[in-house]
């Protein structure tokens, strides 16, 4: 039987590689300002401060958390390119108010918060993006599609701070053309890049995009989504129920993999500082080639892990990879009698600001802004006074340090493959842009409450407490994983339609 003719092939994977474009470009939208934000939020605002950026930096997550489920449920009965077009066309419209967050008199900073929700609120296309690919690949295909969406994701992750760099060439001042009453500026210059490329990629789903849809043998199905589109076979394989039990324990699994990785790329800052003595300059330089590093670490665990799941199957991975983050963050318990050095200084002089647990513990994209007065020439560097278990708590060894950071981005990668893959394969040929709606909300719910639980345990308690109780979250996310291990199988072949 001819499964699929060439046409319909070609067509099929030209759409999946918008979605990939379309992904790739969502992360850049979230990446490319990181570095930026908090210079130019106390250039329009100077009202604002480091908790003012935390929340900037948080609504993005916010937005996708709120529009994931709301973007997929729109999938699910409509044509795709309707929740795509306008999920795209809101992320254009907030970068270019972006651009413009200067020009009111007063509540600049509202602003620029309203911006970042609306760009974060675009990007609930992800649910939209993950459920066309779950739906358009069979069983065969569907690891690599995944694998490829996430690499996507994660060279936008990379090339946004770059492209940030790029623009930084322009300077503060750069052009400013008052009839538009536009400043094109390194701040404004990569918003409105992030809009030209929106704009290109509406033009691209509306040139080459198409419905296609497939049943886990890569049959042809007319999709609900389509307008006039698709083959006429039968949806006679989408009989049965979905495996609820293993939907909730997917999710949950998910938020402990975005949650711990949230953990990570957020204390990765006040850590270096306090264990190595780091200048924040310091931190953050250092810390950037740590990142980059690793960004390139997952590319590559990205196209490695599309071969391996073919030899061992996905679950066997995930529970690989959860090992290898519990490994990781086990590395990083201190240990030995050498304690950090002690940041005894204290800053009598009012006209000084004194660094605040709070500003410590703001994400290193943040930290480049926190610049101190001309006047002051020596910055404190070390372990704050403040901190009591500073006077206690064994220095983290650079060497372990640096092995955590391989060991996680090797096992973050893995486990965030697996989860996509296994919980589109448990949906199996039902409509699942709900589901995966609710999947990108938990991500984005674990990546705004990850910094709030390492910012607390940290700050009072300590790296002991901190990370032990990340390794706990782990252990206890291995044992629901063994738990629920039989029923993480493909749709089809829980009801014996495909052997495993």
């Amino acid at each position: 039987d001819v499964v699929e003719t060439q046409e319909h092939y070609k067509s099929r994977w030209r759409s999946i590689w918008i979605m990939y474009l379309t992904m790739f470009l969502s992360s850049v939208g979230f990446s490319i300002v990181i570095m930026s934000v908090w210079p130019y939020l106390q250039k329009i605002d100077p009202t604002a401060d480091a908790s003012f950026l935390g929340w900037i930096i948080a609504s993005y997550s916010i937005g996708q958390m709120v529009a994931s489920p709301l973007f997929g449920l729109w999938s699910n009965y409509r044509p795709r390119r309707e929740p795509l077009v306008i999920s795209t066309a809101i992320s254009v419209a907030a970068n270019c108010l972006y651009a413009y967050v200067h020009v009111p008199h007063s509540h600049n900073k509202y602003y620029m918060l309203t911006a970042r929700a609306l760009v974060g609120f675009g990007a609930g296309n992800v649910a939209v993006v993950r459920s066309y690919i779950a739906g358009a690949t069979s069983l065969t295909e569907r690891t690599s599609a995944m694998a490829n969406t996430s690499a996507c994701q994660a060279i936008g992750f990379i090339l946004g701070p770059v492209f940030q760099t790029c623009f930084t060439l322009i300077g503060e001042e750069g052009v400013t053309w008052k009839f538009l009453c536009l400043q094109l500026n390194m701040y404004t210059a990569p918003v409105l890049f992030g809009a030209l490329l929106g704009v290109i990629n509406i033009i691209l789903i509306f040139a080459i995009f198409r419905e296609h849809r497939v049943d886990d043998l890569g049959r042809q199905y007319k999709s609900i989504n389509s307008d006039g589109e698709g083959s006429d076979v039968l949806d006679q394989n989408t009989e049965g129920s979905i495996d609820h039990i293993a939907v909730v324990a997917l999710n949950i699994l998910f938020f402990v993999i975005l949650f711990v990785f949230a953990v990570f790329e957020t204390i990765a800052t006040p850590l270096t500082m306090d264990m190595y003595s780091w200048t924040r300059k310091e931190a953050v330089f250092y810390n950037g080639i740590i990142l980059s590093a690793i960004g390139i670490e997952s590319v590559i665990v990205f196209m490695v892990v599309k071969t391996l799941s073919k030899k061992t199957g996905e679950r066997a991975i995930l529970h690989a990879g959860l090992l290898i983050v519990l490994v990781g963050f086990f590395i990083l318990l201190p240990w030995g009698k050498k304690l950090p050095n002690i940041q005894w200084q204290e800053i009598k002089n009012s006209s000084i600001p004194r660094t605040a647990p709070s500003e410590m513990l703001a994400p290193f994209w943040s930290l480049p802004g926190l610049q101190l007065p001309s006047n002051h020439t020596a910055e404190p560097v070390g372990c704050p006074v403040t901190q009591s278990w500073c006077l206690n708590t064994p220095k983290i060894y650079l060497a372990q340090y640096i092995s955590s950071d391989v060991l996680i981005g090797l096992g973050y990668p893995v486990c965030n493959v697996m989860s996509y893959t296994l919980y589109s394969k448990v949906l199996g040929p039902k409509p699942q842009g709900v589901y995966m709606g609710w999947l990108t909300a938990s991500g984005s719910g674990a990546r705004i409450l990850g910094p709030v639980f390492v910012s607390q345990i940290y700050t009072h308690l300590g790296p002991r407490w901190a990370f032990s109780l990340i390794c706990g979250v782990v252990v206890v996310s291995l044992l629901l994983l063994e738990i629920v291990y039989k029923k993480l199988i493909a749709f089809s072949v829980r009801y014996g339609r495909m052997q495993e």
